[in-house]
């Protein structure tokens, strides 16, 4: 592209706002994008700056501490001032349940309400979903949070999507599914020409749609490749909290009940009764870490019957306890914060 007047060329600042336990990969390759970006343009068209609750480094996951520009009460006077930011970007990652700051969520919504952008990135709808701007509105989180999500926050339209766009507010998957967003960004601002020579520098061979499966299809994930078994497990996966029963499944499928336990033993090593139950445990285990929900409520979401029944089953096949699996969580959490095991 060629600027002949880079005095009133487009440009966009943005404010990364770092979260304890962010998540590096994210981030980085968002930020990398825009940098490539200005390279590529010739000039500072994307500018950013790091900002923290009280202005102090904040530590990633990966224990790699930030130091950052600016505070939560430098930016909330900006919000009128020269150095308002075009676009305002929460980075989290795992704990992103443990922050909930008022302070913080009233800045958003200012934020967002004077028109400028807001959105986030890998975990960072959580907060987003916390100062209420998901209300019903399409965002994207990490498949891995999306249970504890989705039941946090009913009032929003989460997607196992690589991101989303939604009048003005930006979420995405994590990973490189930041990388995508910001593209998709550059697209808006610059066309796609500036689009595909970023990919060549990322060395990135094509631009993902922001619908695109985050996780791997089932037959690569599982490596199975008999369809009729990953027809079955598809329609399990669909149907945690009020499971099917395999006479249902049969009659879905078009198979016998014999015939779906002989392909399941075969192609999976175990039972399809067995295998449903670690699925719906599977889960059952992402709402007890990610979410405050009682156990009683975590047993009815994943399809038991009872507290009892839901204990009993989780002792058996990760031999502790729902209340031991959140006890161990809080003591995970505690290390993270004080750096020390206690």
């Amino acid at each position: 592209m060629d600027i002949t007047n880079r005095g009133h060329a487009k440009k966009r600042a943005l404010v990364f706002f770092l979260v304890p336990h962010f998540t590096m990969l994210p981030f980085a390759a968002a930020v990398e994008t825009l940098r490539i970006a200005n390279r590529m343009l010739g000039y500072a068209a994307y500018t950013w700056r790091l900002c923290s609750v009280d202005g102090e480094k904040v530590y990633s996951s990966s224990g790699i501490g930030l130091e950052v520009n600016t505070s939560l009460a430098d930016e909330r006077r900006h919000l009128s001032g020269e150095h308002r930011p075009s676009m305002v970007l929460m980075c989290s990652g795992i704990y992103v349940e443990e922050f909930n700051n008022k302070s913080v969520n009233a800045w958003l919504r200012e934020t967002y309400n004077r028109g400028t952008a807001v959105g986030s990135l890998c975990t960072g709808a959580h907060i987003l979903a916390q100062a209420g701007l998901l209300n019903g509105k399409r965002c994207a989180i990490h498949w891995e949070n999306l249970p504890g999500f989705a039941e946090a926050f009913p009032q929003a339209e989460v997607y196992a999507d690589l991101y989303e766009v939604d009048s003005n507010l930006y979420t995405c998957a994590g990973g490189t599914a930041s990388l995508d967003m910001m593209l998709n960004l550059i697209g808006q601002d610059f066309g796609d020409n500036l689009v595909n020579r970023v990919c060549e520098q990322q060395l990135t061979d094509r631009v993902r749609n922001p619908h695109d499966r985050q996780r791997l299809p089932l037959r690569a994930r599982l490596g199975v490749q008999n369809s009729k078994v990953l027809q079955i497990i598809e329609l399990m996966e669909n149907n945690l909290a009020e499971p099917l029963s395999l006479v249902e499944i049969a009659d879905d499928v078009g198979l016998s009940r014999r015939q779906i336990e002989r392909l399941f033993r075969q192609e999976m090593g175990r039972s399809p009764a067995r295998y449903y139950l670690e699925i719906r445990l599977d889960r059952a285990r992402h709402l007890l870490v990610q979410s405050s929900m009682p156990v009683v409520e975590v047993a009815v979401a994943c399809g038991f019957v009872s507290a009892s029944h839901f204990s009993k089953c989780y002792r058996e096949v990760y031999n502790r306890s729902p209340q031991q699996e959140r006890a161990e969580r809080k003591l995970s959490l505690n290390t993270a914060r004080t750096g020390v095991v206690v």
